[in-house]
């Protein structure tokens, strides 16, 4: 099973005085994808104002240029750590049990637009680039896209998707029975679906912690939806290649 998550544009700093190995990284196919984004990364970051273009980034954000120019020497930390906002703050990852982390190892995966999708546990620096940016030698979906999909093409049992549109076009799962798409919705008082925008990131955050916490594998998705009501949740099949998290129209206009 592989739970496949979004990146965050905020990331946490500091981490441990181990450098970014890039071989050392789950998806060693990837290897020669990043290490050309990472020099293309380290190359404009000696030109700042270039950068900041770029990546649109703000005058009280130049910090971030210099984190780009680190990359190969900066402390590092397990990508579920280094994440931050509003997905990963409902995942809370500081408080999982060591196996609870081992699981999440083994069984998820974040997509980042510098790395590809990564393990939860791999040591990666905090770095800004993100799905939608423009680097000036390099198109992203052209970079990444047929190389990705590759790569998860491998997956063994259910494969769920909780990347936003901007990563999936970034390497689209290979379609396949039990590759599955999560879409966060809610029911409106006529008995409407539609699609949630800012809640999606918090209730995604919750079920990954819940399937983290449950700490077994699905073979299909029609194992994770026979588990999902015993864990709180409502989950329906959705449009086709899709799953659908009914969220309460209550909470989501809450935001709880």
């Amino acid at each position: 099973m592989l739970i496949l998550l979004p990146p965050s544009e905020t990331k946490r700093l500091g981490g441990i005085e181990l450098p970014l190995d890039l071989q050392h990284l789950q998806y060693p196919s990837l290897v020669a994808q990043r290490r050309v984004l990472v020099r293309s990364l380290q190359s404009l970051a000696k030109h700042p104002d270039a950068m900041m273009a770029a990546l649109k980034l703000g005058r009280t954000q130049s910090g971030e240029v210099e984190r780009n120019r680190m990359l190969d020497s900066s402390a590092t930390m397990p990508a579920i750590d280094r994440y931050t906002g509003v997905l990963y703050d409902a995942l809370d990852s500081g408080t999982l049990t060591p196996a609870e982390r081992d699981w999440a190892g083994r069984n998820v995966a974040v997509h980042s637009a510098l790395f590809g999708p990564i393990g939860a546990l791999d040591l990666i620096p905090a770095y800004r680039l993100s799905s939608d940016s423009k680097l000036p030698d390099l198109a992203l979906k052209k970079h990444w896209a047929a190389a990705v999909s590759g790569a998860l093409a491998g997956t063994g049992g259910l494969l769920l998707d909780l990347r936003s549109n901007g990563y999936v076009a970034l390497g689209p799962v290979p379609a396949g029975p039990e590759a599955v798409f999560l879409r966060v919705v809610t029911e409106t008082i006529d008995g409407r679906t539609r699609a949630l925008n800012h809640f999606n990131k918090k209730a995604k955050g919750h079920f990954t912690r819940a399937l983290i916490r449950h700490g077994q594998s699905f073979d299909t998705a029609r194992d994770l939806l026979d588990w999902a009501p015993g864990a709180g949740f409502e989950v329906r099949p959705g449009a086709a290649g899709e799953l659908d998290l009914v969220v309460s129209a209550e909470v989501a206009a809450n935001r709880v």
